[in-house]
């Protein structure tokens, strides 16, 4: 990777994001109550309000999931020069944001960094789920009626 690309990180139930800061470190957001750095999941760490960036190896934040390069913005939003985005990102090196899976979560806040403003297509794709599944059983329950 180079400095100031989007690092995408299978998780058991999401994917994680990091921005690559050079030297093997990334920076990402980890939830604050979690002992060990992003390696494992639960539904609190996802759901939780408070989250620190943290400065960290690659190595120890992927640890044994896969990991991709992933600046897939870049076809629609320009970056923001390197150096801007990493000195922006170490402006925020630990401390505490708030943290929303929905309206802040680890891909916002990367992608701020990056193009100057927070996006996240797994939360586009959850609400679209949501809202197909929801339709559908209103769906069902009117034809019930």
């Amino acid at each position: 990777p180079q400095p100031g690309d989007l690092i995408e990180i299978d998780r058991p139930l999401y994917q994680h994001w990091a921005l690559y800061v050079g030297d093997g470190y990334v920076i990402n957001v980890t939830p604050v109550d979690e002992g060990a750095p992003s390696l494992s999941v639960s539904t609190t760490s996802i759901f939780t309000r408070k989250a620190k960036v943290k400065k960290q190896p690659l190595k120890e934040v992927v640890g044994n999931n896969k990991w991709r390069v992933n600046n897939k913005y870049d076809r629609s939003r320009t970056p923001r020069p390197v150096e801007e985005i990493i000195r922006s990102a170490e402006h925020w090196i630990d401390r505490e944001v708030s943290y929303d899976v929905l309206g802040s979560n680890c891909e916002h806040f990367v992608t701020m960094l990056r193009y100057g403003e927070p996006l996240s297509e797994q939360v586009s794709d959850t609400r679209k789920a949501v809202i197909g599944t929801t339709a559908a059983v209103g769906g069902v329950i009117l034809a019930g009626l």
